[in-house]
């Protein structure tokens, strides 16, 4: 079975900060992980190799040099080849012209039974990518899969819904996007280290993967960001202080008629 799972290098939420005159994202300093959406497709995927001896996992993503980073650490957890897609051309790419640039990457890869993703990546939050991927490689397609089991050419799978959930059927190739419910990610092994920093990550720019450049980058992207800002921080909470429970709406009480607010 060959298995293509796409991942992304991502800011690290906890140390993002945002530059409150010109309200961009200030990315000096700031560390990149791979999105944790991701971390459980590679996971579930690396499962059905340990299940189904031949199995290989091709990595695939889009973004700057450093990606490479990332990869390396999915390569050292189990993954078997990496392939980074990297070109200034690429830069600036919405979902839409992410999702025309991987699937020109698919296609270059060649034969797959089957594509994990993650659901959506945290520095977006959209959840696009993976379904238009989908839709332009005319594959079948299950988000939010909680629960994976691939066998004889069929997925079975658990789909979560608000309230629940529903078992879905599907034949493959197809596209999965995986939530965190699915499983828990494995660590790197020390092997898995050594052979990683090894490893000869391919990088294939806009050319060897045959994309059209009038559908991918900035200026093909539809989506624009009008604007970005933090919200102005909230003034300090008061406690209301009293014994009982007419008391503390008395003391409520005159604390906003001090105010002015009733």
């Amino acid at each position: 079975m060959k298995i293509i799972v796409c991942v992304k290098q991502v800011p690290d939420t906890n140390e993002v900060k945002i530059d409150p005159v010109k309200g961009t994202l200030i990315r000096d300093g700031v560390p990149s992980i791979l999105n944790h959406d991701d971390a459980n497709a590679l996971e579930e995927a690396l499962k059905i190799k340990d299940q189904n001896p031949g199995t290989t996992i091709t990595l695939l993503t889009m973004g700057p040099p450093q990606a490479q980073e990332m990869l390396q650490e999915c390569l050292a957890m189990g993954a078997d080849d990496a392939i980074l897609l990297s070109d200034r051309a690429l830069g600036g790419s919405d979902t839409w012209a992410t999702s025309n640039a991987l699937a020109a990457g698919v296609r270059k890869i060649g034969d797959f039974d089957l594509i994990f993703a993650g659901r959506q990546a945290i520095d977006g939050d959209t959840a696009q990518v993976g379904p238009q991927l989908a839709e332009k490689l005319g594959i079948p397609q299950v988000t939010y899969v909680q629960k994976a089991e691939v066998k004889d050419g069929v997925a079975k799978v658990e789909r979560a819904l608000e309230n629940g959930y529903e078992k879905i059927s599907v034949n493959l190739p197809c596209m999965l996007t995986a939530i965190k419910e699915l499983n828990e990610p494995r660590y790197m092994s020390i092997r898995g280290i050594f052979k990683a920093a090894k490893f000869p990550i391919k990088v294939w720019n806009a050319d060897d993967i045959g994309v059209d450049k009038t559908i991918v980058g900035l200026e093909a992207s539809p989506t624009n960001v009008f604007k970005s800002f933090t919200p102005k921080p909230k003034g300090q909470g008061v406690v209301v202080a009293g014994d009982t429970a007419k008391e503390l709406a008395g003391n409520l009480v005159s604390d906003l008629k001090k105010k002015h607010i009733i």
